[in-house]
């Protein structure tokens, strides 16, 4: 004959173990060990260590994005971004400057040339015993070669010294302008020639093609340099051909 378990004579059903002062013992969560079961630490920082920072909620895909402005629209004052079309005033007055600055030279050298060819000249005797009464192409041709062996060397020197400075000149501007978008005289002036599809310089080659565009420039009376006065984009012929703009930088 069997008594059963020894434990529990009366057949009662087993019940939980009590906590301290008759407190129910915590239920373990689902998904987690259960009670008596090594328990994970919790994924915290120690105390007194910088919590970490909550990621912030960044925009949706799909969601639209603030456009950037435009060329010729306001921007960013103080970064060195385009702030606006150049205004006509400006544009004149950088080209004066540049003018000046690889003409300023020549200029000199030419008024040199003149002054010792002027002073040649008024030493000049032709030589007019071979020629007849009235044969004047004799009398002619007398004069011209005394002016043409009386012209010093130095005044041909002078001239074409000044010429080709004027050349180099005009390729050093074509060359700055074409790698920083920006002569000395625009740079004064603040204002830049840029490519209006990609806001970036032409490069030697299109900025020797926009000056080559200066000539249709003045034709029409040279309605192509007044143009950015009206036009939409302030461009001149030139900058319609080569499809730039010229925008303030300051």
């Amino acid at each position: 004959m069997s008594f059963g378990d020894p434990n529990n004579p009366y057949g009662q059903q087993p019940q939980a173990p009590q906590g301290p002062y008759g407190q129910q013992p915590p239920v373990p969560p689902q998904g987690q060990p259960g009670y008596g079961y090594p328990q994970q630490a919790p994924q915290q920082q120690p105390y007194g260590y910088p919590q970490q920072q909550a990621v912030p909620q960044q925009q949706g895909y799909g969601y639209p994005q603030q456009a950037a402005a435009p060329y010729g629209q306001p921007g960013m004052p103080g970064m060195g971004m385009p702030t606006g079309y150049a205004s006509w005033g400006a544009r004149l007055g950088a080209f004066l400057l540049d003018g000046l600055i690889i003409a300023a030279v020549p200029i000199i050298l030419y008024i040199i040339a003149g002054v010792m060819a002027a002073s040649s000249a008024s030493s000049i005797n032709p030589d007019y015993s071979s020629c007849q009464t009235g044969d004047y192409t004799c009398m002619q041709d007398a004069a011209n070669e005394a002016a043409s062996s009386a012209t010093p060397v130095g005044a041909i020197i002078m001239i074409a010294l000044a010429w080709l400075i004027m050349v180099g000149g005009s390729f050093f501007l074509m060359a700055k302008e074409g790698s920083t978008g920006q002569t000395p005289g625009k740079k004064a002036l603040g204002i830049r020639v840029i490519k209006e599809t990609t806001g970036q310089p032409l490069g030697f080659g299109m900025t020797f093609v926009r000056y080559i565009g200066r000539y249709v420039n003045g034709l029409l009376c040279g309605i192509g340099w007044l143009w950015p006065l009206w036009d939409e984009k302030s461009q001149t012929f030139a900058d319609k051909m080569v499809n730039t703009v010229v925008v303030s930088a300051k």
